[in-house]
């Protein structure tokens, strides 16, 4: 295949069988096997090889704090319906603002707005708002929703300038409207950024991105991969070290995730992918071999086990197929977002409402618990609550 194709508008998916799924995107830029490879249909058709080789042990080493994951609120998810919450393709800010709020208060039990977002931020700490563009303007966490939420931050006294919207590529929140023109006063920060002339090297040929990656923060694996001219700009680094972004290790005291609601083959991209691949540098060698184990141990260092505080799923629109690009025919308005302390949680609650909706397509035909492992895995790291039996989901139907 030609690496011409837009990676926001070609996956492949492959090996429904005995061979992992694996969603490859192919662009000039981005090298194949960029954004994810979900479990298999039939994981007990599928021999396992051996896994690489982690330092998670060192992330345990550090002593949680009082608002370590799962957070305030471990294995409650509130889940807000709204039938008004999409006008056609495009989400509703007065809506999603709505929402927001009543999700706030029911997870809280706080009857203020206020009061409500100040259990979870303080005024003069720097918040991040780690958003998804990943899929383009079709498919980015909604303005709808991000704006909602910087409403809501400033009424509870935070400052513009102490507010982050952040991801790993600058160019796609570029692409996708994350700009001072939509967000004056609030700074926009990625970790693979270009200068004005769209270049990711400075004179002297040195990776922009090598600035802004944290050297005394990383996660190793013992697994790499080489990286063409074009590829490593995105991956800032190559090697069995993935460095976390200082806008996590520095930048901000607090975070709060706004995923989107995504397939990833037959499993999601959600709330822990969000963050883990997020947040570090030399992404691509871990999608292979260690997909559900990057997703929960990248979480359980201390820069990001520490400091999220939040989760809002954006599930105004989302997709069931073809994710986690975005692919028209597979693009729908569930018109709802998921609102928890637990990314864990939230996540287990996103996989059944994905899952349920591939069946009724008839995607596939039951749900798999290989699909969601890396959320055992996240569990067992203690970041969360996995057990759907454990969750506790408050519905609420407004509109």
């Amino acid at each position: 295949m030609s690496k011409t194709f837009s990676r926001r508008k070609f996956f492949n998916i492959v090996g429904i069988s005995t061979a992992l799924l694996a969603v490859r995107s192919l662009t000039s830029k981005i090298f194949s096997k960029s954004l994810s490879t979900p479990p298999p249909e039939n994981p007990q058709q599928v021999k396992s090889p051996a896994k690489p080789s982690t330092n998670i042990a060192d992330a345990l080493k550090v002593p949680r704090s009082t608002i370590s994951m799962p957070g305030l609120f471990p294995g409650k998810v509130v889940n807000v319906t709204n039938s008004k919450s999409v006008n056609g393709n495009i989400p509703s800010e007065t809506e999603a603002y709505k929402m927001i709020a009543k999700a706030m208060s029911e997870l809280t039990g706080e009857s203020s707005l206020k009061k409500a977002w100040q259990m979870f931020v303080k005024p003069g700490e720097k918040i991040g708002l780690k958003v998804n563009p990943v899929a383009g303007r079709e498919l980015a966490t909604s303005h709808a929703v991000v704006k909602s939420v910087v409403k809501q931050l400033l009424s509870a006294g935070i400052k513009k300038e102490d507010i982050v919207i952040w991801d790993r590529r600058g160019p796609d929140l570029a692409d996708c409207g994350f700009n001072n023109e939509n967000y004056p006063g609030i700074r926009i920060a990625g970790t693979e950024v270009k200068d004005e002339k769209g270049s990711f090297y400075d004179g002297e040929g040195k990776l922009y991105g090598e600035r802004n990656i944290d050297k005394d923060w990383y996660y190793f694996a013992d697994v790499e991969e080489n990286y063409d001219s074009e590829t490593l700009p995105y991956m800032i680094n190559t090697g069995k070290y993935s460095y976390y972004s200082k806008i996590v290790t520095k930048d901000v005291d607090k975070i709060i995730n706004i995923p989107i609601l995504k397939n990833a083959g037959a499993s999601i991209t959600n709330a822990m992918k969000n963050l883990a691949f997020g947040a570090i540098s030399n992404t691509s060698r871990l999608h292979a071999s260690l997909w559900h184990e990057t997703c929960a141990e990248v979480c359980a260092f201390a820069p990001i086990r520490d400091k999220v505080v939040l989760n809002i799923c954006d599930g105004l629109r989302g997709c069931f197929n073809g994710g986690p690009a975005a692919n028209p025919q597979f693009i729908c308005n569930y018109n709802l977002l998921l609102v928890s302390s637990d990314p864990v949680a939230l996540d287990r609650i996103a996989y059944e409402i994905i899952a349920d909706k591939r069946i009724a397509e008839g995607l596939q035909k039951n749900k798999s618990p290989q699909a969601y492992s890396f959320l055992k895995n996240a569990s067992d790291l203690n970041l969360g609550v996995s057990e759907i039996e454990k969750i506790s989901v408050r519905t609420i139907t407004m509109g």
